[in-house]
């Protein structure tokens, strides 16, 4: 039997894509933005991406039982 070496390389983006957020996060699209409290950041000439680490922090939040304070629902609301 012959033995074969696979060398996968697999990158984790820091920024990613509304849809890479939302799956990232296990929300699904269409509800990602109304659920999640976090902004998204302005990339130059592209468009808008989600930050990993600001998602990582949004759910800890949510775990710790405290995902939305009032500052944070008034502010969506604008």
């Amino acid at each position: 039997m012959a033995n074969a070496m696979l060398n996968i390389r697999v990158v984790q983006p820091r920024m990613m894509s509304a849809r890479q957020a939302a799956d990232y996060v296990g929300l699904p699209l269409r509800r990602f933005p109304r659920l999640c409290s976090v902004r998204p950041v302005a990339m130059p000439e592209s468009e808008e991406r989600y930050d990993i680490r600001d998602l990582d922090r949004w759910l800890d939040q949510i775990k710790a039982g405290d995902a939305r304070t009032d500052a944070e629902i008034l502010e969506r609301l604008g």
